[in-house]
């Protein structure tokens, strides 16, 4: 591996540890909000605070922004978790009606993607758990405290519905959960001390001061003062309190075996040399024609994260397949092929970097002429990387 790649390869690792790695939009340092975010937000707002009218503006604005039929249902889907379910339902069936006018006059939009199934034998608790505490800039799982303690059920709920079931959806990122979960929360009575917490975690998931600061504009301009003033003063709180951390402690993003630099550690530095390990061939059972897997590393604690060179001969491919916590592939040489469920064959090369979000049901391989080789990076879940489905067919694959 030569030094570009390995520098390349340790930023990859390093991000896979973050919640950022799991993310679908990151944005530049100092770019605000995409149109597309900012329309989740007044969807969001409007359906928090029950105002109708405004919110089939918002929902017309939203299609006509590019938000897609299903992604604006989820939104309204997530609502329920943070403003009830009848609130939820008045916007559902707001859509319905916002849907009906454009269809009668002939405007036809996009559906979108529909959410990959949850695979059946995922720890919906230890699965939420992780999310939640990532989410507040965790890395570690938090034992129980407060309500966790006093009603149980309630952090049962909240881990594997809202935290697995909900948030393993792949129809929305996490930072478009996030976002509209703010706004929800900012134009609610009494959910100052949700608002904190949530404002945290947006950032967590990659949303950059600037565009947190372009949320409260958006706040400010399309909903009212009071709401965004308001949620203004939460954020100021919220960005003193990081400054004021990240200052106090070393940088979240630095691996463990870095930070602990003193001679009283066991740690030490471990080199894997070139080959040391032996190649082994692709499962038929989760793999289609001739296909050969190098370990680079394997998943040892507390860094739960695997990495492999994965070399596909022409016309080889993997089975559908989903990642409980996403993965990483760079593309090291020849040319191939990924595909998500629902969506388009789409064309990789050497260099390529391709993120895939947590629980998205996908294959990838090589192009029928052209052979190919990525580095695979996962973390795992109880000691399972990947849930394997069923065989790309040739029909699907020539496509």
């Amino acid at each position: 591996m030569d030094v570009k790649l390995s520098l390349i390869l340790a930023g990859i690792f390093v991000s896979l540890l973050s919640i950022s790695a799991i993310s679908e939009a990151q944005t530049m340092k100092n770019e605000g909000l995409n149109t597309k975010q900012k329309k989740i937000i007044t969807i969001a707002a409007f359906t928090a605070n029950a105002d109708k009218q405004k919110l089939k503006t918002a929902l017309n604005e939203g299609l006509n922004g590019g938000l897609t039929i299903n992604e604006i249902k989820e939104i309204l889907i997530q609502m329920y978790a943070y403003a009830g379910f009848p609130r939820s339902l008045n916007g559902i069936n707001t859509f319905m009606t916002v849907m009906e006018e454009r269809h009668a006059k002939g405007i036809k939009d996009k559906m979108g993607k529909e959410a990959s199934p949850v695979p059946t034998n995922m720890n919906k608790d230890e699965y939420g758990a992780k999310v939640r505490a990532r989410l507040a800039g965790q890395e570690a799982i938090p034992p129980p405290s407060g309500y966790q303690l006093f009603v149980p059920v309630m952090d049962t709920f909240l881990k594997e519905h809202l935290f697995a079931d909900i948030f393993a959806r792949d129809v929305l990122d996490y930072q478009s959960r996030e976002l509209a979960t703010i706004s929800a929360l900012a134009n609610m009575a009494g959910t100052a001390g949700q608002l904190r917490f949530h404002l945290g975690a947006a950032m967590n998931t990659g949303l950059t001061e600037a565009q947190m600061k372009d949320f409260i504009s958006v706040l400010k301009s399309k909903v009212g003062k009071k709401e965004a003033d308001g949620a203004y003063e939460i954020l100021n709180e919220t960005l003193s309190n990081r400054k004021a951390e990240q200052s106090a402690t070393p940088s979240v993003s630095t691996p463990a075996a870095i930070k602990k630099t003193d001679s009283r550690d066991s740690q030490t530095i471990k080199i894997t040399r070139s080959s040391s390990q032996p190649s082994v061939k692709g499962s038929a059972e989760y793999f289609t024609g001739p296909v050969r897997v190098d370990s680079l590393f394997k998943a040892n604690d507390p860094l739960c994260v695997s990495g492999a060179y994965v070399t596909f001969e022409p016309a080889a491919r993997t089975a559908w397949h989903t990642h409980p916590f996403g993965q990483i592939l760079i593309v090291t040489a020849g040319t191939g092929w990924i595909q998500q469920w629902g969506g388009p064959i789409e064309e990789i090369r050497q260099g390529d970097v391709v993120c895939i979000p947590p629980g998205l049901k996908h294959w990838h391989g090589a192009t029928a002429t052209t052979g190919m080789t990525h580095i695979a990076l996962q973390e795992l879940l109880e000691d399972k990387a990947a849930d394997w489905m069923e065989k790309v067919s040739d029909e699907q694959y020539r496509r």
